[in-house]
Parts: structure tokens; C-alpha cells; sequence
């Protein structure tokens, strides 16, 4: 942006600050803006795209103590009635600009001021020429402000300006925190301690072991008035003593004694919200066969997964002398059934 358009540009009014508002104030309406019209804020928003770049040349200006003294000197002169309105050629539109420093316009009465252009194309005086002319600039046509170190109180080069800063997000955070499986389950709100805060994590419920949780906001400061960063928390889920997870679905084992599994029975089992189900194992069964209770798994937002119960054959350590005649019986009863050879025609294949 060149000195020119300052006439037409409140950056006070752009940044919300009084003009006698000190750096501190400024910079401070700088950054809450920022934040607020940021592109990463508002993406595909070019409405806010466009007012993120008038806040960064308002603080450009207005951040620079040179910049601002230049800045205030000229939005006087506008306040003073002055005019721009350079033509195609010659020095047109000038008068008004020079009306208030003469006691009034060109032939307007007052002093009679006479403006002779020269030194640019087609005769005309450059903006900067002129300041640097009226203030005692020195340098001849083309001269910028601040073309002669005694001159033009405007100070440095006229059209340099000073990049505002552009706002950063902050980094992100790793922390690790333990939960036990039924807070995993039922989601849960924790407290955990970063960097000597407290800070509470929300656990969504269904929740997998090594899963990651974004906390917004409390991760590293931004920078130049940019969003602070995340905290990102990684999650252990630690075993239950019971209940296993594969997927959605819970897992049960589900011991059955050598009768019940031949003969089927009806047997209850435990559930993890603390109620019970009642299964029926079908005769017949076999360690690892599977009763399915539908909706006793894992609750999510997107589904429900099931309550798996394994059927696992236990046989007494030390079995009784009327057992072990039954076993007798049971394998005399069997004959010639070989329950293992399956096996060595998987293993041939």
C-alpha cells in the first residue's frame, strides 16, 4: 500500500484504538483480530480473507513509530480539508491539497500560490516529490519521504513498508494418560496435569487402546497473535479381568462342565454393565464355540457391538473315582471316533 491511499484509511478505526493508544493497545487489538478473521478461522471465507489483510496493514502502520508519525501527519492534512487527485497529467487536483497550508485554494484568495510541475512524465509532480518539496525535502523531482535525512518530517522511505507479522498456530502438545476399560467403555472426564496445569481430557465412550484424544487451545502459544496449539493425549486402556474387546464386540470366556457341553444347559453370565444373561449352550459344544448375546458389546455414537461368550471345557484336576468310571464308559461308548483327524489332514494339505 503507497502513503496515497492513507488519506482514504483509518487504521485507528480498522484496529478499534483511540489515537493516542499506546503500542501495547495496539498490538494487543492486533492479535484478538487476527485471531478472529484469521484464514485458518474462516476457510474459503473471502469477506474475512480480505479484512485479515486490511488488520495487517493497519498494524503495519500503526505498529512503526516512524510509520505512524507519517501516517498521522498526513490523515491531519486530510482532516484539514486536503485533497488528492493526481489527473493523467500536469499537476490537476492539487489545489485543495495545498488550500490548507496557504490559507486557501489555488486563486481562492489568501496567498496566491503558484505550483509548477516538472521532472515526470507528461509534467506531472509525484505525491512524494510534493510533500518532500513542502516540507523542505530537498532532493529534486522523484525525491521520496525521508529523501533528505533533514527534511520532510515524515522520516523513512515513503513507500517502504513494514510486513505485519503473520499470526502462527501454536504447537501441539503429546501427553499419555491410563483409563481402565470401563471408562474406555463408558467415556469418562479426566483431569491430567500438563506442564504443572490441570487439564480435563473428555474419554468418548468406545474408546480402542492406543486411540488419541485433541484437546483445542492447550497446546503450545501461538505466535504474533496466532490460536495456541493442541494437546494431544494418547490412551492405554488397561485389561479387564473378564471381558476382552475384539472390535465393537466384547468377549467372554464361558466355562462348561464335560456334561453340560455334551448334554447343553442353560447358564447365566455375567454382563459388564453389572446385569446377568442367560444363555443356553447347545449339546454338543465344544471349548470355543460361541454364544452371541445381541447388544451386550461396546456402545458407540456409530453402533453397537455384541457380548461373545466362549465356551471353554473344564475338567476337575482331581476327578472323583465315580467320574473317572463314567469316563470309562463314555470312551468305550465312543468306539472308534477320532476327534483328531481333521488335524493331520489340514497338516497334509
Amino acid at each position: 500500500m503507497s502513503e496515497q491511499e492513507w488519506f482514504s484509511k483509518d487504521f485507528y478505526k480498522v484496529l478499534g484504538v483511540d489515537k493516542k493508544a499506546d503500542k501495547k493497545a495496539i498490538t494487543k487489538a492486533y492479535r484478538k483480530l487476527a485471531r478472529q478473521w484469521h484464514p485458518d478461522q474462516n476457510p474459503g471465507d473471502k469477506a474475512a480473507e480480505a479484512k485479515f489483510k486490511e488488520i495487517g496493514e493497519a498494524y503495519a502502520v500503526l505498529s512503526n513509530d516512524e510509520d505512524r508519525k507519517r501516517y498521522d501527519a498526513i490523515r491531519a492534512m486530510a482532516g484539514g480539508g486536503a485533497r488528492f487527485s493526481a489527473g493523467s497529467g500536469g499537476a490537476g487536483g492539487f489545489e485543495d491539497l495545498f488550500g490548507g497550508f496557504s490559507g486557501g485554494g489555488f486563486g481562492g484568495g489568501g496567498h496566491n500560490v503558484r505550483f509548477q510541475t516538472s521532472g515526470m512524465p507528461g509534467g506531472g509532480a509525484g505525491f512524494e516529490d510534493i510533500l518532500s518539496g513542502l516540507f523542505g525535502g530537498g532532493g529534486g523531482a522523484g525525491a521520496r519521504f525521508g529523501g533528505d535525512p533533514y527534511g520532510s518530517p515524515f522520516g523513512a522511505a515513503g513507500h517502504a513498508q513494514q510486513a505485519a507479522p503473520t499470526p502462527e498456530k501454536g504447537g501441539t502438545v503429546r501427553a499419555k494418560l491410563a483409563i481402565s476399560f470401563r471408562q474406555a467403555l463408558n467415556g469418562a472426564t479426566l483431569t491430567i496435569k500438563v506442564g504443572g496445569s490441570p487439564i480435563k481430557v473428555r474419554i468418548p465412550a468406545g474408546i480402542k487402546d492406543g486411540q488419541k484424544v485433541r484437546v483445542k487451545g492447550h497446546g503450545k502459544p501461538g505466535t504474533h497473535g496466532g490460536p495456541a496449539g493442541d494437546l494431544e493425549v494418547a490412551v492405554t486402556v488397561k485389561p479387564h479381568p473378564v471381558f476382552s474387546r475384539e472390535g465393537d464386540d466384547l468377549v467372554v470366556s464361558l466355562p462348561v462342565t464335560v456334561s453340560e457341553a455334551i448334554l447343553g444347559a442353560v447358564v447365566d453370565i455375567p454382563m459388564i454393565d453389572g446385569n446377568t444373561a442367560t444363555v443356553k449352550v447347545p449339546a454338543g459344544s465344544s471349548s470355543g464355540s460361541e454364544i452371541r448375546v445381541r447388544g451386550g458389546g461396546v456402545k458407540t455414537s456409530k453402533a453397537t457391538g455384541d457380548l461373545i461368550a466362549r465356551v471353554a471345557i473344564q475338567v476337575p484336576e482331581k476327578p472323583s473315582r465315580d467320574l473317572k468310571k463314567l469316563a470309562k464308559e463314555m470312551a468305550e461308548a465312543e468306539g472308534d471316533l477320532d476327534v483328531r483327524a481333521s488335524l493331520f489332514e489340514a497338516v497334509e494339505e
